[in-house]
């Protein structure tokens, strides 16, 4: 019985909460239109789409998302997939980068971002159980290696993902999303041989890792484009880390001492080249031009400023983002390359 209120007034019932079907009446649609627009407006025309919103406004619906998902049977999350050691993610600032790019991207669909690592056997196979149970519905797969069974295992499990980077050995067979690796290469290369520089030497990344591939081909291609001989002594292969492009460097000094320029396949490893360089009394630009590639904050903290090659991040995030929800939706979805862009600094 309801308690009479003051001056015996019946007390007013709680107001109940829009529900699909009151969206669906005011709209003046089918209860399916209304599921449809919720779950991201595929199929369905510009009209309905514009009068459902205008319903959810009108009666303030707020969708119930725990049984939305068991409904779908989506866990309204995706995880952003680090096949490295734990350590590089916080040596590397391509990777936060990358990481708040995505998580930008994603919460403007409000889907949170699981960060995840699987560096080492025993991490993948715990990443992998997690994975396969399905508390997530889609997979950023970052600095994947040629080789790695991380694909292979989210494939198995039928887990939608897009690659950052062409998987190496996985022609037609993963999505990804990348810079045109070659391209920017060989605009830094010829860059330095423009300016004046006759004994280009590069430190490569890791050739099992399609930018390393990419940028070294971009190297060899330019030197072929102005009838300069390859030379395997100006070429040393780094880890695309600092403490690596350092080490590189020290080689290609003991190896080639005339080397006037440097091309380093990251900022990262083109500041360890930098110390070597110094630490061999040689000046930058004046004894060698250096050359760096991706313009992490890397490329601003070295003295002289770093010479580079642009990675278009921002991009490279939303556009991995669009293609994964393309995938979640049931979607096929072409793979992009992004353009790159050559940044001139005091370092070349």
């Amino acid at each position: 019985m309801t308690e009479p209120a003051p001056h015996g007034r019946p007390a007013a019932k709680p107001r109940r909460a829009p529900t699909i079907h009151d969206v669906a009446a005011v709209a003046g649609v089918s209860r399916g239109t209304v599921s449809r627009v919720l779950q991201g407006g595929h199929n369905v025309s510009p009209a309905s789409l514009e009068a459902v919103n205008a319903a959810i406004a009108k009666l303030g619906y707020v969708v119930n998302r725990h049984a939305r998902n068991l409904v779908t049977q989506r866990s309204n999350s995706v995880a952003f997939l680090l096949t490295e050691p734990q350590e590089r993610f916080f040596e590397d600032p391509n990777f936060t980068t990358l990481l708040r790019g995505c998580t930008a991207a994603l919460g403007e669909h409000d889907i949170p971002l699981l960060l995840m690592t699987a560096g080492d056997e025993a991490e993948r196979r715990r990443v992998v159980r997690y994975l396969a149970a399905g508390h997530v519905d889609g997979v950023l797969l970052v600095s994947s290696h040629r080789g790695n069974p991380m694909i292979e295992h989210l494939r198995e499990a039928e887990i939608p993902m897009v690659s950052c980077g062409k998987p190496l050995g996985q022609r037609g067979r993963v999505t990804y999303v990348a810079a045109d690796d070659r391209e920017g290469a060989k605009d830094m290369v010829r860059h330095l041989i423009e300016s004046g520089r006759g004994r280009v030497a590069t430190v490569a990344g890791p050739q099992d890792t399609p930018g390393g591939v990419e940028r070294l081909l971009g190297y060899r291609e330019v030197l072929d484009e102005y009838g300069i001989p390859f030379d395997e002594r100006l070429v040393a292969y780094g880890d695309y880390s600092r403490a690596g492009g350092e080490q590189a460097a020290d080689r290609l000094l003991a190896t080639a001492p005339d080397l006037d320029a440097l091309f380093v396949a990251s900022d990262l490893m083109a500041d360890g080249a930098l110390a070597a360089l110094d630490r061999a009394g040689r000046s930058v630009p004046g004894d060698v031009a250096l050359g760096g590639f991706d313009d992490s904050p890397a490329a601003l903290t070295t003295r002289p400023a770093l010479t580079t090659v642009r990675q278009p991040w921002d991009r490279i995030s939303h556009e991995m983002v669009r293609l994964l929800l393309a995938q979640i939706a049931g979607e096929t979805q072409p793979t992009v390359i992004l353009p790159t862009e050559l940044v001139i600094r005091d370092s070349a």
